[in-house]
Order: C-alpha cells, then structure tokens, then sequence
C-alpha cells in the first residue's frame, strides 16, 4: 500500500497531535523528519541489519540522561521511514496506525522509555 509523501506527511502531524499537552514542552527542540529509508548509519545506530525493517529512529540523548557531561545532541530528531511503513502495511488503516506507533515510540525514546517500557505500553 502506497500514499503521497503529502499524505503521509499529514498522518505524522496526526500522531504528532496526540501527544498530551503537559508533555509538548519537551518537545520543542525535536525535529521529526520524513526519510525514505534508513541509511547504513541509521542502520548501525540501530543494531539493524536489514534496512526493511526499520520503521523510525531516535537519533538523541533521552531527556533522562541528558546532563552536564552528556547533553543532547544538536538537534534531537527522529526519522519516520515512509517506504518501510508503507511495505508493511496493506491497508490505509494500516498505515495510519503503523505511523502513530511509530512516531509515539520514537518519542518514548526521547523520553528515556526502551524496548520493554514500550511494549508494554502497546507502541511495538
């Protein structure tokens, strides 16, 4: 199932929007940008071998274990992978739920949740 960058783009400020209010503030320095597939790098950031199945990345240091010695990463993002998300989807159901997992994930991540935390909070 395939839409327009256009449409995807829109799915992504959806899910964004979802976010609660209380936690937007720590959000303003998070830039979320739209990529077709992760790169080599992306991949190897995320022990990831093969690049298909990498639906989105958090490229930062979560809010958690930001300090001093360890501040954030100049600016934080998290990349969404449209081909990936479309190429597990068959359905436009599918992808809009696939994006709000994905993008809600990532933003787990900036706030120090890992793989576990996430799961259990139904965003796998």
């Amino acid at each position: 199932m395939k839409i327009t960058r256009r449409e995807f783009e829109e799915l992504v400020r959806q899910a964004l929007n979802e976010v609660p209010e209380e936690f937007l503030p720590y959000l303003e320095n998070l830039a979320v940008e739209i990529e077709d597939m992760p790169s080599a790098r992306d991949c190897r950031e995320a022990e990831i071998d093969d690049p298909h199945w990498l639906l989105g990345l958090y490229h930062g240091t979560p809010l958690t274990e930001q300090s001093v010695e360890h501040p954030y990463q100049w600016p934080e993002r998290i990349s969404i992978y449209q081909r990936n998300i479309q190429r597990v989807c068959r359905t436009r159901e599918e992808i809009i739920d696939q994006v709000r997992t994905t993008v809600l994930h990532e933003i787990g991540h900036h706030f120090g949740l890992d793989e576990d935390d996430l799961e259990e909070l139904g965003y796998d």
